[in-house]
């Protein structure tokens, strides 16, 4: 981001609360504050700016938001894409790199799925770090694939500020270039979460 660009997001009287997110740990700190959104009047996809007017936001609601404070302190925007088998809902991380390594902010009402440090080497490490915490209430283990990182600075649209939902956008990154993560074999092989790991996947923050 150049520093006119950031100088004038900075100026958006709702993202001056970004400025002192200057490390990923404080980025992850307050996308937690902000209650989760449960889409209960309609389905959502909003842009970081609607995300804080509303004060309310979902796993891509976040990932966006937590990419764009982490782009205003010299990061790239870049998007994870965790995808699932169809009967489970993927997960945005918004990725970043310290020192050479990568690390993640998310938004998510549970106790998984949450903020990794940036110790992996590469991002499927990353992915991967997330495998054993995706299951089903049945315990079935349920992560497929994962995104190469999505850099919203190539995206040819307005991702920051738009009023309208970003239903492009979610498609888009969707449609992106995706890796499996594991085998036909693997996957015959998985074993099932045991019922504690369940419970504790089921504790929630709002």
């Amino acid at each position: 981001m150049s520093p006119k660009v950031r100088a004038a997001l900075m100026d958006v009287p709702e993202f001056r609360v970004l400025r002192a997110l200057d490390r990923p740990r404080k980025v992850q700190d307050f996308v937690n504050r902000i209650p989760v959104n449960k889409e209960r009047g309609r389905e959502t996809c909003t842009s970081p700016l609607v995300t804080l007017r509303r004060n309310k936001a979902h796993c891509m609601e976040g990932a966006l938001l937590a990419a764009l404070a982490l782009w205003m302190h010299g990061h790239r925007p870049l998007i994870l894409d965790l995808k699932t088998t169809a009967v489970d809902v993927d997960h945005l991380v918004a990725l970043f790199r310290v020192d050479g390594y990568w690390g993640g902010v998310t938004k998510t009402n549970h106790a998984v799925l949450r903020y990794r440090e940036p110790i992996y080497r590469n991002v499927r490490e990353l992915a991967v770090s997330y495998f054993h915490e995706y299951f089903m209430n049945n315990g079935a283990k349920t992560l497929r694939q994962y995104s190469e990182p999505f850099d919203l600075c190539k995206w040819n649209g307005d991702w920051m500020t738009a009023d309208d939902d970003l239903w492009d956008l979610e498609r888009a990154i969707d449609r992106s270039p995706h890796h499996g993560l594991i085998s036909r074999n693997q996957i015959a092989g998985l074993r099932k979460a045991d019922k504690i790991e369940i419970r504790a996947g089921k504790l929630t923050e709002w």
